[in-house]
């Protein structure tokens, strides 16, 4: 006979105990890798290789490689940028907001959308990098040095520069969120260890001891980091989206870009942790840790902040009409109608349309359509971001200046170059780090797990 909760469904099934958590975790970094994830990982250095032709020509030449004009000064550069900046949203949202609310369902998803947040930052900070071109002579200008080279000093009143403060607090915070949140299991597994593996372990859990007094400062941490990174939800992408908000072009000086940002950023975030975490369950047999409820409970926060972001969309052009300025109202309609509307109502069918059948609960709770769902959800995010920025550049107040924006193979290249960098590291750091956090799960074994009893 099975006893389980009348009010919602256990956060573990399977009957697990204690140390079946410990088994089920720790047995896809001790075994051999199977023959799944050595195929997923040929194929990411391959195209991480690929990729790597295009980023050595374009430093080695110059990004007049880009298809880039005088018109169209940013493009695939700052669209990658803001989309990677978004997809790393949801691991501070899943760590640090969730675990101030005490919202026990994060606790199987919060290891693999921390190291996804990492893995995206770095991927989104190659390309403001790479735009200056020559970074190696002028990239630690954006730095504030103690002035030494003449009277150049870096601009505090630019939002490019507040975005250097923010994504590198950000990675920061979140870096030393996720190790000290492998810090526990590091331990467990050096237990199990032996040899070689053991004293790699052995250091990377800087000699945890499990005692009473070291759990209690770790919780003591893990909630003032929590606390720290909880605002960075908020201000990162506000600070990224003010990189266009401050500016005076038509479709960009907008004060709805902060808010709309920071729900698109979560919502991207979300859809992407679905697509990692679908394919984690299978690959390494977690199907009792991340369970339908899990992924129902995700799909409901797409739900959400996909609604938000199309009440966004909708405000964007009231606005531009209320605004009586010909020229914010040529941006708006030129978006939807110009040459470019086929990527405009890409992104309006994948971010407003698909999200809502998530309404229905025979769709948000099967793996398939959800698996489908999010990867057309960061399609749309990345059209959103495409159609933001190239339509509002490539038709100015002068129509001799007007022109298109098309992509280069070095601009595909790059971008397919981050593809295969992100998925090297999320596929090495699921197989060598634990990927569900053992310690936390563990701790809800007892109340949330579904038990047989004889």
């Amino acid at each position: 006979m099975q006893v389980t909760s009348s009010i919602r469904e256990p956060l573990i099934t399977g009957g697990k105990t204690l140390k079946d958590v410990t088994h089920d975790v720790s047995r896809q970094v001790e075994g051999k890798p199977s023959l799944g994830w050595i195929l997923g990982l040929l194929f990411s250095v391959g195209i991480l290789l690929l990729g790597s032709i295009a980023l050595v020509a374009t430093l080695w030449e110059g990004i007049g490689m880009w298809g880039l004009n005088k018109t169209v000064g940013w493009a695939w550069d700052i669209t990658n940028f803001v989309w990677w900046v978004g997809i790393g949203h949801a691991g501070t949202l899943i760590s640090a907001v969730l675990l101030l609310f005490r919202q026990k369902w994060r606790m199987a998803i919060n290891r693999a959308a921390e190291a996804m947040t990492i893995f995206a930052v770095i991927c989104a900070a190659m390309f403001p990098v790479i735009h200056m071109g020559r970074p190696w002579l002028g990239a630690y200008w954006a730095l504030p040095l103690p002035n030494t080279f003449g009277s150049l000093w870096v601009n505090f009143n630019s939002p490019l520069l507040w975005d250097v403060f923010a994504i590198s607090t950000y990675f920061s915070v979140s870096l030393v969120f996720w190790y000290i949140g492998l810090i526990p299991d590091f331990a467990t597994i050096r237990d199990r260890a032996s040899g070689l593996r053991r004293t790699i372990y052995g250091a990377l859990a800087f000699g945890w001891d499990g005692a009473a007094k070291t759990w209690s400062r770790y919780e003591s941490v893990a909630l003032i980091l929590a606390g720290l990174a909880t605002p960075l939800v908020l201000s990162v992408h506000t600070i990224v989206s003010f990189d266009f908000a401050t500016s005076v072009i038509p479709g960009w000086h907008t004060t709805i870009f902060p808010p709309y940002f920071v729900a698109g950023a979560i919502f991207s975030g979300f859809a992407m942790v679905l697509t990692l975490m679908i394919v984690t369950r299978k690959m390494f047999h977690l199907e009792d840790y991340i369970t339908i409820g899990h992924i129902e409970l995700m799909n409901i926060v797409i739900i959400i902040t996909g609604s938000i972001v199309g009440v966004a969309y909708i405000t964007e052009f009231f606005i531009a009409w209320y605004s009586g300025v010909a020229a914010e109202q040529y941006a708006f309609i030129n978006r939807a109608t110009g040459p470019y509307w086929w990527a405009y109502w890409s992104m309006m069918t994948c971010n407003v349309i698909s999200p809502q059948l998530f309404w229905f609960k025979k769709i948000r709770t099967s793996i398939v359509a959800t698996f489908i769902l999010s990867l057309v959800v960061n399609i749309g995010m990345w059209f959103e971001r495409f159609v933001i920025i190239v339509t509002s550049l490539h038709r100015d107040y002068l129509p001799s200046s007007w022109a298109m924006f098309y992509p280069t193979w070095a601009d595909v290249g790059i971008y397919l170059f981050t593809f295969g960098l992100f998925f090297t590291l999320f596929l090495l750091f699921a197989k060598f780090f634990p990927v569900i956090n053992m310690a936390e799960v563990k701790s809800i074994v007892k109340s949330s797990s579904q038990k047989a009893n004889k």
